[in-house]
């Protein structure tokens, strides 16, 4: 069975930081991306940033670029997101998910539960 397990979301002040974490287990990821995308109450649920398993090469969406770096670690098969200089309009639900390469988003094959993270204004 797979799991993709987030954890680290929580309440922070504006610019501080967090580190959330999904630890992916069941399966090999090889040809997979792993990512990030977060949903904000009365929002469409939005890419953040992934990583492609195999080669561990990021991408981050221009909203997150230069606050935000997507990594992961091979050996414990757990992907990081760092946040730094958390912005109220950061607050959201992070999701990780799992796609095959070449598809979409909202074609990811695995899912996690979600972890909140909310930045008071």
């Amino acid at each position: 069975q797979v799991q993709l397990a987030e954890s680290g979301g929580g309440l922070v002040q504006a610019g501080g930081s967090l580190r959330l974490s999904c630890a992916a287990s069941g399966r090999t990821f090889s040809g997979y991306v792993l990512g990030w995308l977060r949903q904000a109450p009365g929002k469409e649920r939005e890419f953040v940033a992934a990583v492609t398993w195999s080669s561990g090469s990021t991408t981050h969406a221009d909203s997150v670029k230069g606050r935000f770096t997507v990594s992961r670690d091979y050996a414990k098969s757990t992907v990081f997101l760092q946040m730094n200089s958390l912005r109220p309009e950061d607050t959201a639900v992070y999701y990780c998910a799992a796609r095959r390469g070449g598809r979409s988003w909202t074609a990811a094959d695995y899912w996690g539960q979600g972890t909140q993270v909310t930045v008071p204004s």
